[in-house]
């Protein structure tokens, strides 16, 4: 299935004139929203730990020169750039071509080895559900993926150690139950939260005054994270009770939901939720 960049034109309505700006995109994925910002007259730095985009990166950089600049590694090296920037655009989540590439072992739809990196190295989901304690894989079960007898099905898993995406489907008994077992087994491969807040923690300091930070999420465990941080970003310090004012960091950017049209277009954006700020000071 084609990868269609999800909310992207709220994304790029949020970001205004960027001609001539430079603008991060923390999460490449298929470049989707690399070229919109870069036909739009932007440089880009963009980010991806997933080896497979490599070959798409190269091809961007040939049609854009160095206005197109690629970095092959997890969106919270952001912290190591050396250069003040206008945007930093986070498109959370899992893409198309992760999810539909059969061996990469993302799917319960087809039979494939176990894996659900996104990096080519590192621990695969059938290795954590090896090595983490039943306690341990229940409480991953419980807060990625709010699956209710955690304890239950981590047993199973410890007592089969399945090591297919079918094997462990199989395991499931309660099919609302398989889709969130396996995003919270990718969530902890990947350590997708823990990427998140360490990359937000650096952006306040790499935003030029009038710099924005968007962020697409997908689901309530990474938007929570968002909003908190955006809530502490765009409060005045010392006074946590305090709204917005302007005596505060950043200002809130107005919310953005996939409208019926795009849902029907992409069925993946159904669940996506844009949130932003801009730096004030």
């Amino acid at each position: 299935m084609k990868h269609i960049p999800v909310l992207l034109n709220a994304v790029l309505n949020a970001l205004g004139d960027i001609n001539g700006r430079t603008i991060v995109d923390c999460t490449f994925g298929a470049g989707g929203y690399s070229r919109a910002f870069l036909a739009r007259g932007a440089n880009v730095i963009a980010f991806d730990r997933d080896p497979n985009v490599v070959t798409d990166a190269n091809a961007m950089r040939a049609e854009f020169g160095d206005r197109f600049t690629f970095i092959p590694r997890p969106f919270s090296n952001i912290a190591d750039l050396e250069q003040d920037v206008d945007a930093i655009v986070f498109d959370l989540g899992i893409s198309s071509m992760q999810i539909d590439v059969a061996e990469r072992g993302f799917s319960f739809r087809m039979d494939a080895p176990l894996d659900m990196r996104m990096e080519s190295s590192g621990m695969t989901a059938a290795d954590l559900i090896r090595q983490k304690s039943v306690a341990d894989l229940a409480e991953i079960l419980r807060v990625y993926g709010d699956v209710k007898k955690a304890n239950i099905l981590a047993r199973a898993m410890k007592d089969s150690l399945p090591q297919t995406t079918f094997e462990l489907r199989d395991l499931i008994h309660n099919p609302k139950d398989i889709a969130p077992v396996f995003q919270a087994l990718r969530i902890a491969v990947n350590d997708e939260m823990g990427e998140l807040e360490r990359a937000l923690v650096v952006v306040p300091d790499l935003l030029r005054v009038g710099g924005k930070c968007i962020c697409v999420t997908f689901h309530s465990l990474e938007d929570r994270i968002v909003k908190n941080k955006f809530r502490e970003w765009t409060t005045v310090p010392g006074d946590p009770r305090m709204p917005t004012v302007a005596n505060a960091p950043f200002e809130l950017i107005k919310t953005a939901l996939p409208d019926a049209q795009e849902v029907e277009n992409n069925l993946r954006a159904r669940s996506a939720h844009m949130r932003g700020v801009i730096k004030l000071q």
